[in-house]
């Protein structure tokens, strides 16, 4: 999914960096030379991954108690995938308001993306590109 929002990205112009947190912490101090994110997580007992939280921890002390300029009113955009339940998405929306503007419907998908996920991901790639053009 994160694959199809970075695709819609780039085929409207944008360079797109991606990042995986199960892969390591995200150094928030470079948040500042983008100019939106795009935010994907699995439906853990209606909870973000971990790190996704992790990520919105730094955030918050970085940018919200330090004052510094990171995420802060920046656009964005959330996706998500699950088992059956679709929760997160409530949890993600609460989390994620504090930082800009949301850009257009989340796309969610149970299981394996299939195509027409896919696509809704492509077109919310686009969309998020056209708030920073």
């Amino acid at each position: 999914m994160a694959e199809a929002v970075a695709e819609g990205l780039r085929s409207s112009g944008c360079d797109v960096d991606l990042f995986n947190t199960d892969e390591g912490r995200y150094d928030i101090t470079l948040f500042p030379q983008y100019d939106c994110v795009a935010i994907g997580s699995p439906d853990y007992y209606s909870y973000i991954a971990g790190g996704i939280k992790t990520f919105m921890d730094d955030h918050y002390i970085y940018d919200v108690r330090k004052g510094l300029e990171g995420l802060k009113d920046k656009p964005y955009v959330l996706f998500y995938s699950h088992g059956g339940g679709g929760r997160v998405i409530d949890t993600m929306q609460r989390i994620f308001q504090r930082i800009g503007t949301l850009i257009g419907e989340p796309v969610g998908s149970r299981g394996k993306p299939d195509t027409e996920a896919l696509e809704l991901c492509k077109t919310l790639g686009k969309k998020l590109a056209g708030a920073v053009s």
